[in-house]
């Protein structure tokens, strides 16, 4: 078990590119990992790291035993899968990601029951609103609202959501409403930019008579939390493009306006996305068909105003 134990951190530090990265995800120190490293080496008896202060790269030979590595792995996780669809007991660890407001309202909130459910199988979450690369993080499941552009994962559509444009009362006083979408760009309007590395968000696709059409939109407002977004607009400084659900009990209380509703922004797909071979097991059969049907439930309620 221990030469597993070394195996799997090895394939973490390629994956992640350094110690003290795949000591925090497999919860174990940067000193053991290096440990475990050492014992590797000298069980194989050549050098699989190169290191320096700078940076941390493969040998040949640790090049060509990662593969091998990862293989083997792999075989272990869809073994135990098999035996746990056989046994009717899934267990192990399922590692989750989700977006910051998503993930709170909705996946977060949701843990406790399923491991009530479940309480063999350990959910380890990690939220955020930047575009996290699953297969480089070990990810068994991400729960996202966009597209999916990696060919090489798969998705479980969870249900389509409306997305609004919308603005508090005090900024359409000072500024105006708009009265077509090209008085977003006409007329300056302050666009509150949901925005990080690879993020699209710096225009707006609008589903208008002529079909959808992009909007360049700007303003001196941009953040990788979409939660800030949302705050800064109950806050009157602009106007934000947001899936209704996230933003329905503000437009319900007259914090915030719907403007321009027939010209909408094109709706998002909210869906669970997985690599391929990670369905093969049943804890993660489980937990995205869980999920989703928790998520289609607490969603609709938040939009009838239950």
């Amino acid at each position: 078990m221990a030469y597993l134990d070394n195996i799997a951190v090895f394939v973490r530090v390629v994956e992640l590119g350094s110690l003290s990265a795949a000591g925090r995800d497999l919860r174990v120190s940067a000193a053991v990992a290096s440990n475990r490293i050492k014992e590797l080496e000298k069980h194989l008896g050549v050098r699989l790291l190169n290191r320096t202060t700078r940076q941390l790269t493969t040998t040949e030979q640790g090049a060509a035993f990662y593969d091998g590595a990862r293989r083997v792995l792999e075989a272990i996780d869809d073994a135990e899968a098999a035996v746990s669809s056989l046994s009717g007991q899934p267990r192990g660890i399922i590692k989750v990601t989700a977006p910051l407001g998503l993930g709170r309202r909705f996946i977060a909130s949701g843990i406790p029951e399923f491991r009530d459910r479940y309480p063999h199988i350990e959910v380890r979450l990690r939220l955020s609103d930047h575009n996290i690369d699953m297969m480089k993080e070990g990810i068994d499941v991400a729960f996202r609202l966009g597209v999916l552009e990696d060919s090489s994962l798969r998705m479980r559509g969870i249900m389509e959501c409306e997305r609004v444009l919308a603005a508090s009362p005090k900024y359409l006083e000072a500024r105006g409403e708009p009265a077509t979408p090209d008085e977003l760009v006409d007329k300056a309007h302050d666009c509150l930019m949901l925005r990080f590395p690879g993020a699209r968000e710096h225009f707006w696709n609008l589903v208008t008579p002529q079909g959808i059409r992009k909007f360049e939109v700007r303003g001196p407002y941009d953040t990788d939390d979409g939660d800030v977004v949302t705050g800064w607009a109950l806050a009157g400084r602009g106007i934000i493009n947001k899936p209704r659900f996230e933003v329905e009990p503000f437009i319900r209380d007259q914090r915030l306006k719907v403007i321009l509703p027939e010209t909408p922004p094109t709706p998002v797909q909210f869906a669970a996305v997985f690599p391929h071979r990670k369905l093969q097991d049943p804890k993660t059969r489980l937990l995205i068909e869980f999920m989703a049907d928790r998520c289609q439930r607490h969603i609709r309620e938040i939009l009838s105003g239950r």
